[in-house]
Formats: C-alpha cells, sequence, structure tokens
C-alpha cells in the first residue's frame, strides 16, 4: 500500500503540518463536486447593522485602541463572475497583537472595546467592505523567535464550500519569515492587500482585497 509522504514544517524544529498531514491515500473527488463555489442564496444568516465594523462594540460606541483601517473587496471566480450572496467573515488581532480568545494567552493588553470579529454578505456585484484595527505583531514560536506579521484572516462560505485566507500588508518587517511567505514564494504578492482610497475621513488608510475562486496554491492543473 501507497504511504502517503510526510510534508516537512516550516524550519527543522517546525512539527506543526504533522498534524495537519492526512495519514490515508487521498481519494479523488467525484467530478459532480468539482462544479464550483456555490453561493448561499437561501439561507443567509441574519446579519446586525454594523456587524462589518470591527472598530466599534456598536455604532456610535467609542473606537478600539490603535489606527482603524477600511477593508475593500470582492470575491469573484476564476472568468471574473461576481459572487453574490456569499458570507464573508474577518478576525483580526488587536492592535496590541492579541486575539480576543480564550486560547490567546499572550500577556499582551486585551483591549475591552475590541472583539476582533466581524462578518458580511457580498452584494450583487460581489463586493464587501470591513472597518478594523491595524493589527499588531505577537511571537507565534518563542523557541526560535518568530513573529507574525500584520495579517487579517478571512473566511469565505458559499453553500458547503469554505475558503480561509490571509491578507497582509506591504512592507512588514516580519512577512519575509511568514510561513505563508514561505511557503508561496513569490506569489506571497497576491496576499498583500493593496492600498486604495478610504470611503471616508473617519480613517486614513484603506486596503482592497480582492478574493477569486478556482484552485487554491496547492493544486496543480488536471
Amino acid at each position: 500500500m501507497h504511504e502517503t509522504p510526510r510534508v516537512h514544517g516550516i524550519g527543522p524544529t517546525d512539527r506543526t503540518s504533522e498534524q495537519r498531514t492526512p495519514r490515508e491515500r487521498l481519494l479523488p473527488i467525484p467530478a459532480v463536486g468539482l462544479a464550483g463555489f456555490t453561493p448561499l442564496h437561501t439561507e443567509l444568516p441574519a446579519l446586525r447593522a454594523g456587524e462589518n465594523d470591527l472598530t466599534r462594540l456598536s455604532a456610535g460606541r467609542q473606537r478600539a485602541a490603535g489606527e482603524a483601517i477600511e477593508i475593500i473587496g470582492s470575491v469573484r471566480d476564476a472568468a471574473g463572475k461576481p459572487q453574490a450572496g456569499v458570507l464573508v467573515e474577518v478576525w483580526n488581532a488587536n492592535s496590541f497583537g492579541r486575539y480576543a480568545h480564550v486560547a490567546d494567552d499572550h500577556d499582551y493588553p486585551l483591549d475591552p472595546l475590541f472583539l476582533g470579529e466581524g462578518r458580511g454578505i457580498t452584494g450583487l456585484d460581489g463586493g464587501f467592505r470591513f472597518w478594523t484595527v491595524m493589527p499588531g505583531h505577537y511571537i507565534a514560536r518563542p523557541d526560535i523567535n518568530r513573529w507574525r506579521p500584520a495579517h487579517i484572516h478571512f473566511s469565505v462560505r458559499g453553500g458547503g464550500s469554505r475558503l480561509i485566507t490571509q491578507m497582509y500588508f506591504d512592507g512588514d518587517p516580519y512577512n519575509d519569515t511568514d510561513p505563508m511567505r514561505v511557503l508561496m514564494g513569490a506569489d506571497f504578492v497576491r496576499q498583500i492587500g493593496v492600498p486604495s482610497l478610504p470611503s471616508s475621513q473617519e480613517v486614513s488608510r484603506a486596503f482592497r482585497f480582492d478574493i477569486v475562486l478556482g484552485r487554491t496554491y496547492f493544486e496543480q492543473p488536471a
């Protein structure tokens, strides 16, 4: 029986990928399962106003600490067709580099005004818009002094499909040592948010991050 090869981690001391590498042979997906990404049109979640604004706990409340930024983008298929009715979720660390999550045990400060997660549904043009704070750096591997650059997590849901990815910022001093950068090489540029014009004077900077659905980075053409 053919044994699935193990995938090495990022560096000789990183064994995290061993927990993620399949231990059994991969099975081919039937053609019907490759028909494409089906946006969620029928059972859309009930969103409250302002869920795409992570900088405030609710409308009119005081803003969280740090630099408020705007994230603009769209979800399209590989042919450029806008994907409407797609649930987009985002989450990121606060300006001090800590997530508002029980599993984050860093000793960086928590911001009581920042929950760090939001969601929205794409419009007919496939567009979405979020407001959040510029995430702080945090140390991910103290044993090798590896820090994570500022980044924002994205989850895109449609039908039974889900895509998770991350957006980074150009010029961050920790980009070059991040595992995503090491794996993607020159293609890492796809994950960089493009500076854009803010929609209001409430924020000084905006970034565009367009998501194209199709093959993932690790899939190869047939």
